[in-house]
């Protein structure tokens, strides 16, 4: 496609966008009229936004367009599946200069569309309007299909702490990309493109779980929240976790215990939940440690002791 934005024009773009989006059968109007509608046959909808910001959020020397659409929908599916439904749909806002090439908006629908289709969802909808800096604004919609949602706040002492997913590849594959290098390709993949398991939300639910998030700021961040909305200690043990001899290569090579990255790097998404300690968890789940009373404040320690080193991410803070 040639052009830029501008000269194609809102309602040109728009188009160009809404014709590449197939729908689903939780989808009875899709893009086109004043708003969409989706069946919500349980009565309840989860629903979720964030916001990606162009130069806080994604470069585009490091990320192509649809990179960027499968990461900006991966966050936004996975925080529906951490609450234990099932993704439905999603809507995009979208702020662009007119200067832009028409093609990276496409190609961000397209990241966006695929993403969806790895989580069972489909775009219903959005609004692109004119900017000086790309953002990219996603609200993301979920079906509990007659369950509970599983909250942050149902951690009893007891229960066990268990992960599935990837932990600390997206901080190893930043730490890559911010000195020059492309390799090792899986970790640069694993910034540009989280791979939530979005199965593993609705599957923990039936399980049994007491609470649950995906790990989008942090681990011991994370599970922060988890603790204190519980009241609760949460107790890791690093012996526990799989730490991949490549990421010790990188982690030598640049000077950093990998065990930060696991820690204490975000925008894995991989789901972490407790579950009462009888609960016969499938291979899929790695059990990394263990609910405890808080006994003062809510906390999570490594090994019996506060995790001290920096990391989790926080909008306001320094980067």
């Amino acid at each position: 496609m040639k052009g830029t934005v501008g000269e194609l024009g809102e309602f040109g773009l728009i188009r160009e966008l809404t014709a590449r989006l197939p729908s689903t059968p939780a989808v009875e109007l899709g893009p086109g009229d004043d708003a969409a509608v989706v069946a919500a046959p349980d009565q309840r909808v989860v629903a979720t936004t964030d916001i990606l910001l162009e130069g806080r959020h994604f470069r585009r020397d490091w990320s192509t367009a649809y990179d960027v659409g499968r990461k900006a929908a991966a966050q936004n599916l996975a925080d529906v599946a951490a609450m234990g439904a099932v993704p439905t749909a999603l809507l995009l806002g979208l702020v662009v200069p007119a200067d832009l090439p028409a093609t990276w908006p496409v190609e961000l629908m397209d990241g966006i569309r695929d993403e969806c289709h790895v989580a069972g969802a489909a775009v219903v909808g959005g609004d692109v309007v004119r900017g000086d800096v790309i953002t990219v604004a996603i609200t993301a919609l979920g079906d509990l299909r007659g369950k509970d949602a599983v909250t942050r706040s149902g951690a009893k002492p007891g229960d066990v702490v268990a992960v599935t997913g990837w932990l600390g590849w997206s901080a190893a594959g930043h730490a890559v990309l911010s000195r020059g290098f492309r390799s090792p390709r899986a970790f640069v993949e694993a910034h540009r493109r989280p791979e939530p398991p979005y199965h593993a939300g609705p599957a923990a639910a039936e399980l049994g779980a007491t609470s649950m998030t995906d790990v989008s700021d942090g681990l011991v961040a994370d599970l922060g929240h988890i603790a204190e909305a519980s009241e609760v200690r949460i107790d890791l043990k690093a012996a526990d976790f799989d730490v991949p001899a490549q990421m010790s290569d990188i982690g030598q090579a640049v000077g950093v215990d990998p065990l930060q990255w696991v820690l204490s790097g975000g925008e894995d998404h991989a789901i972490v939940a407790t579950f009462p300690p009888e609960v016969k968890l499938p291979a899929r789940w790695r059990v990394i440690g263990e609910v405890g009373r808080a006994g003062g404040k809510p906390q999570v320690t490594v090994d019996g002791a506060p995790w001290d080193t920096a990391g989790g991410w926080d909008h306001f803070g320094e980067q």
